[in-house]
């Protein structure tokens, strides 16, 4: 990958999730591109020439961030009141409009977001902070790109949703967190101490705000070189992805 200079005309293009998501992830490496090349570098290969599907998953996340850092672009998106995703009214209103969401979706989405705002210490962090920031940026020599949640002048907050609450160091660890935590640090230039995750519980609507520590920054980075030595070494030094393989002992 070739490094990508941040024009004013660029800067303008980041903010369009068609231009950010479609043909920068193929100029840039993120999180994600880093977690699928160590979880298979052919994952990985097949993701950026084909994209991935909008999984549930997915959807609700994007669906909640909106509701609480763009209310109105939330308001904007089309709700579609039926029980199943089957139903003809459904499919149709997909074929008209692309992005579309049930009445259920909306109100789980309105649900955690009006948790959250509820809470003093979780808007204290919205006060005066940029919202849905993209950049890109040079890390250990290859072209990064990330989009901060919250973004203050010297700190930054990413929201996350949960079904456990008690258990988020756990899944943070397991998800991959700590690789987003490396490379927005690095992107945005803000120290890991002063990165935080709001957490929502989607159950309970309990809230949780962690801070990053030393050691969970430092794996962060470990995991990023790792994922930046199967990219060099599978989609530039030319090592066949025939010959890649998992190792184990049983």
């Amino acid at each position: 990958m070739k490094p990508i200079t941040l024009t004013d005309e660029l800067k303008e293009k980041l903010h369009d999730d068609e231009f950010y998501y479609g043909e920068l992830s193929k100029m840039a490496l993120s999180s994600s591109a880093i977690k699928l090349l160590l979880d298979s570098p052919k994952t990985y290969q097949y993701v950026t020439q084909y994209g991935s599907e909008d999984t549930e998953a997915l959807r609700a996340g994007w669906l909640f961030h909106t509701a609480v850092l763009q209310p109105d672009v939330f308001e904007e998106q089309i709700f579609v009141d039926v029980q199943s995703k089957n139903t003809k009214l459904y499919k149709e209103a997909k074929d008209t409009h692309g992005r579309v969401f049930t009445i259920k979706e909306k109100n789980e989405a309105e649900r955690m977001a009006d948790a959250l705002l509820r809470n003093q210490h979780a808007v204290s962090y919205l006060k005066s902070a940029q919202v849905e920031i993209p950049t890109i940026g040079t890390i250990h020599g290859y072209p990064f790109r990330g989009k901060a949640d919250i973004l203050n002048k010297y700190s930054m907050a990413d929201l996350k949703s949960t079904s456990d609450i008690k258990s988020f160091p756990y899944s943070a660890k397991r998800y991959g967190y700590d690789i987003q935590v490396y490379i927005y640090c690095q992107l945005f230039n803000v120290t890991y101490d002063r990165f935080t995750f709001i957490v929502v519980d989607k159950g309970s609507l309990d809230i949780g705000i962690f801070t990053v520590s030393e050691e969970f920054y430092l794996a962060g980075e470990q995991k990023v070189l790792e994922g930046i030595d199967r990219y060099r070494a599978f989609f530039e030094e030319g090592q066949s992805l025939d010959d890649y393989y998992i190792e184990g002992i049983l």
